[in-house]
């Protein structure tokens, strides 16, 4: 089979195909196997660019060829190694029904082929997490039941003298991806603040997450306080660090309408003063974004939204499914190409108008997710049951097939008449009044709009105005 560079569409050469492949969707497959990623990026020195496969391939290709998370694991190591690795440091979130595993890798310089690498799995009970940055430090070398790792992870580290002494003292992260600053508030905050979302006892680690202390490092898994719900957990995808220090909704930069958003690039300087944008969570250049619900005894879902998880939806599709919906199709418009029917388009649409007006249509566009999720969840439950008493796996799979479809369209179909309807009510800086029959007017038949709110700018943003230009702007009585 053909390879090409899942970022750039580059084509590195043919592998082997396997004798048998399984049906995938996504990041998910048939199995209910889940694999997503972060790049850490790591020492640049282990790129090899001659590598025969990269990290969207490995991916992908493993999602066809692996049923559980312990199986996905071999096969990626068995290609890169076989082939070569032609990207940087990649951090796995690697899940099945059973089990939760993350996995670190990196290459060996263009000198050796492969990878070096460790895996650990995430104890039963506990929430692990990574954005972007290396966190697997020290591990156990003798739990093979919980903890695999490359024969040679440590000697390469050597060889390249990033690390000497004993194997038990040997921490991946710190040899292959070293914290600095930006990995730490640009990085690993984004851990911090789902940590301290589901966990207690993290605002502990607030100095570390602001770059400010390395030693402070958090742990690779916490207990949650319960368990995590789906909903939390989409939740906590649209994080923008709201109620602590790094709050982008409460400095000037958040204009006058409390915007949690900073357009690249994340660094400026002022008077030779260098100076951070926060890199959120939820940030305005998501492409798509997946919740992977890998549920024993019932077929899996993936959540599946497209743009900035703060402002977009998550469709329920069932992995068996044997269709996917025209509005989530490859193909279906490009990020050069406009296209009325793409989910990716009109959720953009609702997201450029939320960034102009945060604190308004944000707020109103964020309600009407919360709505349309949880509806979902209830009906996913509602539809479970049914297709419980399919006969047969064709049955099933035409079920869960119309099922995802329908959902799908059905959202996007909303979302295109949530476009028109904010245009309508926020346009020009007003808020149009409404009650139970919809928008109020004046009473003369004209469609004149009868209640209008203008909410103006935050106190914050007004006094900041006055500071600046009062003089010019002051009312003489």
């Amino acid at each position: 089979m053909d390879v090409t560079e899942w970022d750039t569409g580059r084509y590195l050469g043919k592998i082997k195909q396997a004798k048998t492949t399984y049906r995938t969707l996504g990041n998910s497959n048939e199995h209910s196997l889940f694999i997503t990623e972060t790049t850490f990026g790591g020492r640049s020195e282990l790129e090899d660019p001659n590598g025969g496969i990269d990290y969207g391939s490995l991916i992908y290709i493993t999602l066809q060829r692996a049923k559980t998370a312990r199986e996905a694991i071999d096969i990626i190591v068995d290609l890169a190694n076989t082939y070569g690795y032609c990207s940087s440091g990649e951090s796995f979130s690697i899940i099945d029904q059973q089990e939760a595993w993350i996995m670190e890798l990196i290459g060996k310089g263009p000198e050796d082929k492969g990878i070096v690498w460790v895996a650990r799995r995430i104890p039963d009970g506990y929430v692990s997490a990574h954005a972007n940055q290396a966190r697997i430090t020290t591990f156990p070398w003798n739990d093979p039941e919980n903890c695999i790792y490359a024969p040679d992870v440590a000697d390469v580290a050597r060889k390249f003298g990033w690390f000497e002494g004993e194997n038990e003292d040997f921490s991946f992260a710190d040899a292959y991806a070293p914290l600095d600053f930006g990995a730490m508030r640009g990085c690993e905050a984004r851990v911090w603040a789902f940590f301290r979302t589901v966990a207690d006892d993290m605002d502990q680690y607030e100095d570390y997450a602001m770059g400010y202390n390395k030693e402070n490092r958090m742990p690779l898994w916490v207990m949650p306080r319960q368990k995590v719900s789906p909903m939390v957990l989409m939740d906590c995808m649209r994080d923008h660090y709201e109620g602590t220090k790094m709050d982008m909704r409460t400095d000037i930069g958040a204009g006058g309408e409390a915007c949690p958003y900073r357009w690249r690039p994340m660094y400026f300087e002022v008077d030779g003063v260098e100076y951070c944008n926060e890199r959120a969570t939820a940030t305005q250049q998501t492409g798509f974004w997946l919740v992977g619900q890998a549920r024993p005894e019932k077929v899996g879902i993936l959540w599946f939204g497209t743009d900035d998880a703060a402002t977009s939806p998550l469709t329920p599709i069932y992995v068996n499914s044997q269709e996917v919906p025209n509005c989530l199709k490859e193909g279906n418009g490009s990020m050069l190409k406009y296209s009325d029917t793409a989910m990716f388009w009109v959720t953009n649409r609702v997201a450029q108008f939320a960034y102009l007006r945060y604190n308004t249509v944000g707020s109103h566009v964020r309600a009407i997710v919360d709505k349309w999720e949880n509806t979902a969840i209830e009906e996913v439950a509602k539809y479970d049951a049914i297709i419980a008493k399919a006969s047969n796996d064709k049955k099933l799979k035409k079920l869960t097939t119309e099922f995802t479809v329908n959902t799908a369209q059905s959202l996007f179909n909303s979302w295109v008449e949530l476009d028109k309807y904010l245009m309508v009510k926020y346009i020009d800086g007003n808020v149009k009044g409404e009650d139970a029959n919809g928008f109020i007017d004046n009473g003369n038949g004209k469609d004149i709009p009868g209640k209008i709110e203008q909410p103006g700018y935050t106190e914050r943003w007004k006094r900041a105005v006055a500071n600046d230009k009062g003089k010019i702007l002051r009312v003489v009585k």
